[in-house]
């Protein structure tokens, strides 16, 4: 049966209501030698069964769904109960996405409160917004924002930030103050850690910004204090970007160490790793900058009636205020992921976040010391420096993609090449462990890595 719900009649009536005889007067300003003069080439419709059956045909068609993956560099594969995605479904919160009539949508502005108030604390921060598109695009808001808080316009970055992360921070200034050069990339040391003494050489009069990876691409946590104290030296502002929410469960928050904004991808917590997206940008920062910060803010207060009700606190988009008090485009926040995100985490709660982060560091550790153990001669670790979940692994003699091949055909997605961000590391690979690994898996992927 076409899926075409008009009837003979309805056609009538509409054609009637617009002044058209027939459909062919319709379309009559479309030229006769470019319309389709026939029914289009689609196979036979199948009823509902078979059309299921078919389906998971194709669906068994994608391997790589069913292979042990430790891939990450940005989006990681961690445990999402089946509860979140079923509280989702709920009408009230998939068709409200966003707050545009914030007075009716209680439900909603209590939910991304709750959201604000959990990310606050995880990054010890002061304040969160109600949430940006992407980890990335959070890190570019930094940087702008960073600009309309000192009054500068110089950024510094490590390159242990992400690479694209960099790309769209590159793309937000392309342009930006007839073309000056307003971005500064000061590299790692051989710990994978930024190196300090490049970074204060770096540094600038004008310099608004120094942004870190937190931990950093490489897996590896940064020496905070060190940075935020070059900072502090030369008037800038610091920042971080923390792609793997699960790491502050066992390192030190960003606001223990005094950084002006702190951002992050909440994927981790909120829904599996797919086709690399959709995601959910995490951003904080201090009070006594809340006026500049991006996106919206979502406040609690209390109606004539003295009752609980939440706000808009802060909405800072041109749609909403006079356009040169705007402080972003960021029209939205996405509230549905940043939804997953909050229950997600209310299920964990403190412990249960703690003990996944646990989990997850203690795995990895293992992983590191069975590659070094049994793979000496073939495999090292190059970066030296404290590691979360993430970590590189170097081979000895010959490029990592070619390996990566030979294990992804074995069923492991053994990791992600860094050649593609960094093509004079065409022999490392990065490799990420969560709590769903066990310890036969990685005693699986030892096995697999010896062997070829």
């Amino acid at each position: 049966m076409r899926y075409l719900p008009h009837t003979d009649d309805d056609l009538r009536e509409m054609l009637q209501a617009i002044g058209a005889p027939s459909l062919d007067a319709l379309f009559g300003d479309i030229p006769p030698e470019v319309r389709l003069n026939r029914p289009l080439a689609l196979e036979p419709a199948l009823d509902e069964a078979s059309l299921m059956t078919h389906l998971e045909g194709l669906a068994n068609k994608n391997e790589s769904a069913r292979m042990l993956s430790f891939l990450g560099a940005g989006l990681y594969d961690h445990h999402i109960p089946p509860a979140v995605d079923q509280l989702l479904l709920r009408s009230e919160f998939y068709t409200a996405y966003t707050p545009y009539q914030p007075e009716v949508a209680q439900g909603t502005l209590q939910s991304i409160f709750e959201f604000q108030t959990m990310v606050a604390e995880l990054f010890g921060m002061e304040v969160a917004n109600a949430s940006m598109y992407d980890g990335a695009s959070g890190a570019a808001e930094a940087v702008t924002m960073s600009r309309r808080v000192s009054g500068r316009h110089h950024i510094v970055v490590s390159a242990g930030l992400h690479p694209e992360y960099i790309e769209t921070i590159r793309t937000y200034l392309h342009n930006i103050d007839d073309g000056v050069d307003l971005l500064s990339v000061v590299p790692v040391g051989s710990d994978g850690r930024t190196d300090i003494g490049a970074l204060e050489n770096a540094l600038r009069d004008d310099t608004a910004l120094v942004l870190v990876g937190y931990p950093n691409v490489l897996g590896v946590v940064e020496d905070l204090g060190a940075i935020t104290a070059a900072a502090k030296r030369r008037g800038a502002l610091t920042a971080t970007a923390t792609w793997e929410p699960y790491a502050l469960g066992v390192i030190e928050p960003p606001g223990a160490f005094d950084v002006d904004i702190a951002v992050g991808e909440g994927q981790a917590l909120a829904v599996p790793p797919q086709l690399g997206g959709p995601g959910v940008g995490l951003f904080t920062t201090k009070k006594a900058h809340v006026n500049k910060m991006p996106g919206r803010l979502v406040g609690e207060t209390v109606d004539q009636a003295g009752q609980r009700g939440y706000v808009l606190t802060l909405s800072t988009r041109e749609q909403h205020i006079r356009r040169e008090k705007a402080t972003s485009n960021i029209c939205t926040n996405h509230g549905l992921i940043a939804l997953a995100f909050t229950m997600r985490t209310a299920m964990l709660g403190k412990r249960g976040f703690a003990e996944i982060a646990s989990q997850c560091l203690a795995k990895s550790e293992y992983l590191k010391a069975q590659i070094l153990e049994r793979g000496q001669g073939k495999f090292t670790l190059p970066e030296s420096g404290p590691t979360f979940n993430e970590f590189v692994v170097r081979r000895v003699s010959g490029h990592a993609s070619p390996l990566l091949a030979t294990l992804a055909a074995k069923g492991i997605l053994g990791g992600v090449p860094l050649g593609r961000f960094f093509p004079e590391r065409s022999s490392d690979f990065l490799v990420a462990v969560t709590e769903r690994h066990a310890k036969a898996d990685l005693d699986r992927y030892v096995d697999a890595l010896i062997a070829v």
